[in-house]
């Protein structure tokens, strides 16, 4: 049984605690660790006594005694029989062995923040950092993602093309921004000098220190093994928006296939690892521009275009077609596939689970009457995100519901606001970790059809991870359905503040450093990390 999570009470000017679970569907992320036994504390005689040997060593192998480290160093460690087991001998001591020892407890756990001066900044820090110190690891490359950074998006791109070789790479959660680390490879090194991306060799030594602050801090270091297959969900005929994670895949150099409808309902999903939802309604009702655009000629064409992709298919109406997407879609996600979704392919997209067995659609999107008791059957446990959620069923109203706070096409229009990402406990929560990093805490605003969520519509089970404080708006949501991951962010582009029908798309070019571009970016090396089993 999943292990249920609350939203975090959002409170004017707090963060939210990252106490919590995040559900034991998904398999984990990162390695847990070892409670350090009494005598391995920092402080403990055995701790100092063995640290103080460790550094005699280190110095006498700095002075050309290059033997201390299979001899003195392996002795040391096979008369530490707990240490031992954790570091193993010093004969089995390899750079790759040394390089994969992580840190990082099961996200589910229910514990206290991993801050200094606990249990888990024990003697094994040390031994791991002297050892690395002293071994004959080449240079590494290290990607910073704080404000030195010239180009944050396309560093993505440069780590997305590294696992697409083979390579893993280090994503180090809260260092520098969330900055990566990979073996040293000069077709990579050349490949972010010409593309503007600041990279940096460091030594084995650097490497070492760096992996002590982030066992002593609040800071994480994940593994990312495998580049994900990516499917992007966009119709194939041009409308007149743009996509933001298209737009930010493209200029980073991340590949991606195309999928629709049909690749959807014929089973093409499962081809892929992560998939994307942009500004799409699976109400089926044309993202409620009926009375703006109803005239247009690209409403005109995008309604004929899916009314007779329906038929193809064997659907009677564009909406029972949605219906049988939205419901593969949660499949995909049930059966371990991650979902990315923003702007109001976000809350369409449960309002169409939730009236899989009703009509909430009016006669002049489908051709027939809304069902008079469709409240009544409306199914919040088909949703995955959203519950007790009220409709807005007139044709020529512009909003969906009251999940959405802003109603930006409506006479109740609400400002969009900056809103800020939590800080989570990157041990214990190292997925909504990932999600977060960034080179800024507060975001700016900008707008969608759906621009923030209704905090008292979202489930209890999901994460909140970016909101405005003091409002109901929320901006940024994560959460678990079967064994699969889903987030959802609001709003259309995050560079473009207030992006209407028509306008022309971003450029990136100007916006290398963007927070917001970054939140897409995260999400999609997300499902590159590494993946360990839940220990309960």
């Amino acid at each position: 049984m999943r292990s249920q999570q609350s939203v975090p009470r959002l409170r004017s000017g707090t963060k939210a605690s990252s106490q919590r679970s995040v559900g034991s569907g998904p398999a984990e992320f990162g390695i847990s660790h070892r409670s350090a036994t009494r005598s391995e504390m920092p402080g403990s005689a055995t701790h100092s006594s063995l640290v103080t040997r460790l550094l005699v060593t280190l110095r006498q192998a700095q002075c050309g005694a290059r033997h201390f480290f299979s001899s003195s160093i392996g002795g040391l460690l096979r008369t530490q029989g707990d240490v031992a087991r954790n570091v193993s001998t010093c004969s089995s001591v390899t750079s790759t062995t040394l390089l994969q020892a992580q840190g990082g407890a099961p996200h589910s756990a229910f514990r206290t923040p991993h801050f200094p001066n606990t249990p888990h900044s024990s003697l094994r820090t040390t031994v791991i950092s002297l050892l690395l110190a002293l071994s004959p690891v080449s240079a590494m490359l290290l990607i910073p993602m704080d404000n030195t950074q010239t180009d944050h998006l396309k560093a993505y791109g440069i780590v997305y093309a590294m696992l697409k070789d083979g390579q893993k790479v280090f994503w180090c959660l809260n260092y520098r921004g969330g900055s990566f680390v990979a073996n040293e490879v000069d077709k990579f090194e050349l490949k972010a000098r010409v593309d503007g991306v600041e990279i940096q060799k460091i030594s084995a030594a650097d490497w070492a220190a760096i992996i002590a602050l982030i066992e002593s801090s609040n800071m994480d270091k994940v593994t990312l093994e495998k580049a994900p297959k990516i499917a992007v969900y966009t119709p194939p005929s041009k409308l007149p928006w743009d996509d933001a994670v298209t737009m930010a895949l493209t200029y980073a150099a991340i590949p991606y296939d195309k999928v629709y409808d049909r690749e959807v309902v014929t089973g093409k999903l499962s081809n892929y690892d992560w998939l994307h939802l942009h500004h799409e309604d699976f109400t089926g009702q044309y993202s409620k521009f009926y009375g703006s655009f109803r005239n247009a000629d690209w409403y005109q064409r995008q309604k004929m275009e899916l009314e007779n992709l329906s038929s193809s298919l064997g659907f009677k109406k564009v909406t029972e077609l949605k219906k049988a997407v939205a419901l593969t879609v949660r499949k995909f996600v049930e059966n371990g596939g991650f979902l990315f979704a923003m702007c109001n392919a976000t809350n369409t997209l449960d309002i169409a689970l939730a009236a899989l067995g009703t009509d909430i659609v009016a006669a002049q999107y489908d051709g027939d009457g809304i069902d008079p008791q469709y409240q009544q059957k409306l199914n919040f446990a088909n949703c995955m995100a959203f519950e007790n959620f009220s409709l807005q069923t007139d044709p020529f109203a512009g909003n969906f519901d009251n999940i959405d706070v802003n109603c930006v096409n409506t006479p109740l229009r609400k400002p969009a606001r900056d809103f800020e990402l939590f800080d989570f406990s990157a041990k214990i929560d190292p997925v909504p970790t990932m999600l977060t990093q960034d080179h800024s805490r507060v975001i700016p605003a900008y707008y969608g059809l759906l621009t923030s969520f209704n905090k008292d519509v979202i489930k209890k089970s999901v994460i909140v991870l970016g909101n405005v404080p003091g409002t109901n708006m929320v901006n940024y949501i994560h959460g678990v359905v079967g064994k699969g991951m889903f987030a959802f962010l609001g709003g259309h582009d995050p560079e473009d503040q207030t992006h209407a029908v028509g306008d022309k798309a971003t450029n990136l070019e100007l916006h290398k450093n963007s927070p917001g571009y970054r939140l897409i970016l995260n999400n999609v090396l997300f499902p590159a990390a590494e993946k360990k089993e839940k220990k309960t």
